[in-house]
């Protein structure tokens, strides 16, 4: 079997009608990886139809047969953890280093918080009713290239754990992973119709999205897809579970450590080459200490040197494909054309690197709130400065966008960044620079989103509470 060039349907591998419709490609040097298929509608049926016969019996499968499925998967990704990072590295640049340890520590990661979440989920008692937590049915699971895995184990995981089934989409960036995860179910004993997988683009997302037999649609993707899938999903009234856009704000109070602070917050924003949903691409400082910000950041900024993703020490690879290194190149040119200035990188890079996805990491300052590039996601890595008076302009700016994915806040006193960071208008606030916590809810408010992932939240999203009352003794 060629990664990609079948469908995982019913348990099965199912040559596709359509084997070598797309084309991945290594945007580190613009070389075709692979071919793979594009799932027609007949195929998007036949894998949702899978989906809806196998779910009663899922149903009915115990909770812990259901939780052994997932410990099991996360064993074999951890034996596939080399296959499943250079696949990774190959489809979207994520330099290898940070593959291993983020693209597969996070999905293992999602599947051991799920399952700690899922033996506390239980039925519980209110008033005169016993309320039960009832699956929403069959999911259909659209994920994004940048974080693939996690992403990934972040809907299937507690999906299956709830007791529903899943058709999964991955994104036509990186579909071999997903290749590699359908075998791994299929070793881990996966019943056959629970866990299915179709590719394609967006034509096949389409068709999964309106189909009448699916219950919900988990998808992460830019604010525009997910209005898309909102609408497309609106004749049926299925559930929405939105991960979407960010342009949080990073604040750095009067009373930080700059010369800690600054390096920290830099890589906040280049980690993943700035491809982070939750990137923290504002850096929001005190006017007074602007100059020694940019110093800092410029000093800060030449170790994230471009370079070969499949080199161990390479610390920023490409972007995931050319048609977004073009638009991070042109919102950056627009910034400089429109008032902003170079602190750090801009629009060159090596010769050596030409055919490759690549932007520097680049640090632009006098830039203001109302600014194109302070108000619209970049998704590359690319930081803007910004300056406040007091605290309050501070959250003002902080809020001033359409989004509310995440945020950060650092200072000398904890509870000082605390108290700011509720008044921030976001889904989640790191203090510190404090790292990944899989068991606290994720996802936005505004045009960031509905819903929740990770933990306890992220289970909740795939179960429907039923009330069953009892009459007045």
């Amino acid at each position: 079997m060629t990664q990609g060039r079948q469908h995982f349907i019913n348990g099965a591998w199912t040559p596709a009608r359509a084997p070598d419709a797309l084309v991945a490609i290594n945007p580190a040097d613009g070389q075709r990886v692979a071919r793979f298929a594009q799932a027609e509608t007949g195929e998007v049926d036949a894998a949702v139809m899978a989906a809806r016969a196998a779910f009663p019996g899922w149903v009915e499968t115990a909770l812990e047969e259901r939780l052994a499925l997932l410990k099991r998967v996360a064993d074999g990704i951890a034996a596939a953890g080399d296959e499943l990072a250079a696949l990774i590295t190959a489809q979207m640049g994520c330099p290898t280093s940070f593959c291993r340890a983020a693209q597969i520590g996070l999905p293992i990661g999602d599947i051991h918080t799920t399952i700690a979440a899922a033996e506390r989920l239980h039925d519980e008692t209110l008033g005169r009713s016993l309320v039960q937590k009832d699956p929403i049915g069959v999911v259909v699971a659209i994920t994004p290239w940048n974080f693939p895995l996690h992403q990934i184990m972040a809907k299937v995981g507690p999906a299956l754990a709830a007791g529903c089934t899943v058709v999964l989409k991955p994104s036509e960036v990186t579909p071999l992973d997903a290749a590699v995860m359908a075998r791994i179910f299929d070793d881990a004993g996966a019943p056959a119709g629970v866990f299915n997988v179709v590719f394609g683009g967006r034509e096949t997302g389409e068709a999964l999205v309106s189909h009448p037999e699916v219950d919900m649609i988990s998808f992460t993707g830019s604010t525009r897809g997910g209005r898309a899938v909102a609408a497309a999903a609106a004749g049926d009234l299925k559930k929405l579970s939105l991960e979407l856009g960010g342009k949080s704000a990073n604040l750095i109070l009067d009373d930080a450590d700059l010369e800690t602070v600054v390096p920290a917050a830099l890589g906040q924003a280049f980690i993943n080459s700035g491809q982070v949903c939750a990137a923290l691409s504002r850096l929001i400082v005190p006017a007074s200490q602007k100059a020694q910000v940019e110093a800092i950041a410029a000093e800060a900024a030449k170790g994230w040197t471009l370079g070969d993703p499949a080199d161990p020490a390479t610390r920023l690879g490409p972007l995931a494909t050319h048609a977004q290194q073009a638009g991070v190149r042109q919102a950056v040119k627009d910034a400089i054309g429109q008032g902003a200035r170079v602190v750090a990188g801009g629009l060159d890079i090596p010769a050596e690197l030409a055919a490759g996805a690549y932007v520097a990491a680049t640090v632009l300052s006098d830039v203001t709130s109302d600014a194109p590039i302070a108000q619209h996601e970049t998704f590359g890595p690319v930081l803007t400065i910004l300056t406040y008076a007091d605290e309050a302009e501070a959250v003002r700016i902080a809020n001033d966008t359409r989004y509310g994915l995440s945020g950060g806040v650092w200072s000398a006193d904890e509870a000082r960044a605390v108290a700011l960071a509720r008044r921030l208008r976001t889904g989640q606030v790191v203090i510190n620079g404090a790292g990944l916590d899989l068991a606290a809810p994720f996802g936005g408010v505004k045009q960031s989103g509905l819903g929740r992932e990770n933990g306890a939240y992220g289970l909740e999203e795939f179960v429907a509470p039923k009330a069953i009352t009892r009459p007045q003794a």
